[in-house]
């Protein structure tokens, strides 16, 4: 039986992303064929920066054009535009079938922001183009965090809280996981004290409630009191929790499970994943990456694509 073909689109080279993917690549050709979102000229340019003897025949290349130099750590709007067609161009073969899903190495958001790109990053790409919303979701087997908004300023958390957006957000999360116990968070300290500390909870408790007299199951619980809910008593009941905010979600999953966890967009006609950190330009080129993330990525996007 032949492996699955998955598309690797590169992100900003100027990271640390093309030297996890060599690291990695014999590891994971054992699972998959990748095919790089990229061109011989960025390959040879990031090989000769990480002193790795490229063999052309042994990474299978679909080709972008946009040629830059290679600026290690450096943030640059030419290395952030060349991340988001590689990213697209990864789309794209998974629209064709040519690949059965995408991993997507980290881009920066500073980078795409420098070459006038709208979009904020992979996920919100993904759900103004396929015009779908879509979920980000990160973890691992012992716990995955989506997150109810994700890369906003924080002054903007309280108000995005509706009644009819959370419901959905609830509905949709069910069709993409199944019907597995959701941990839901409150927004305020102590989860509002019954609306002492902010009224958000009573929207969440609405939202809750209505989800699942739709779906006729108890499947999400809460709001939880925000600083408790990852405490072991509680998070031992549950493998699957919902953040009202970036951070609060993040800090704790990645406290506990930075290296192997992983990001997943849900909610979309293809399968994306994605490693769980950034370009880490401080150490990019110095052979410093661990590849566990995307391998574990990679693992993911198989298992999703089946």
């Amino acid at each position: 039986m032949s492996l699955p073909r998955i598309a690797i689109s590169v992100g900003d080279l100027n990271g640390v992303g093309m030297e996890i993917a060599f690291k990695a690549h014999d590891e994971i050709s054992k699972i998959c064929q990748p095919v790089y979102c990229t061109n011989k000229y960025m390959l040879k340019q990031a090989a000769d920066l990480l002193h790795v003897e490229l063999d052309n025949d042994k990474y299978e290349i679909s080709f972008i054009d946009g040629d830059f130099e290679i600026q290690a750590g450096k943030i640059s709007g030419k290395s952030g535009r060349y991340s988001f067609e590689s990213f697209m161009h990864g789309v794209r073969l998974c629209q064709t079938n040519e690949t059965k899903a995408l991993v997507t190495l980290p881009i920066h958001k500073e980078a795409w922001m420098m070459c006038a790109l709208k979009f904020k990053g992979h996920t919100d790409t993904l759900r103004q183009y396929f015009k779908q919303d879509a979920i980000m979701m990160l973890g691992c087997p012992e716990m995955f965090v989506a997150l109810y908004t994700e890369h906003i300023p924080l002054k903007r958390v309280a108000s995005s809280i509706e009644y009819e957006k959370l419901k959905k957000f609830f509905i949709d999360f069910h069709n993409a996981i199944g019907d597995e116990k959701v941990a839901v968070l409150g927004l305020n300290p102590h989860a509002g004290d019954n609306g002492v500390l902010g009224n958000e909870e009573i929207i969440i408790i609405k939202a809750i409630k209505d989800a699942n007299t739709q779906l006729n199951s108890e499947q999400f619980v809460g709001p939880f009191v925000p600083d408790v809910v990852f405490t072991p008593n509680v998070r031992k009941n549950f493998k699957y929790f919902i953040a009202m905010y970036h951070d609060q979600g993040l800090a704790t999953l990645k406290a506990l499970h930075f290296d192997e966890s992983i990001n997943v967009s849900l909610n979309l006609p293809i399968v994306r994943t994605s490693v769980d950190h950034g370009t880490a330009f401080d150490i990019a080129y110095k052979g410093e990456a661990k590849t566990l993330s995307y391998i574990n990525a990679v693992k993911s996007a198989i298992e999703l694509s089946r």
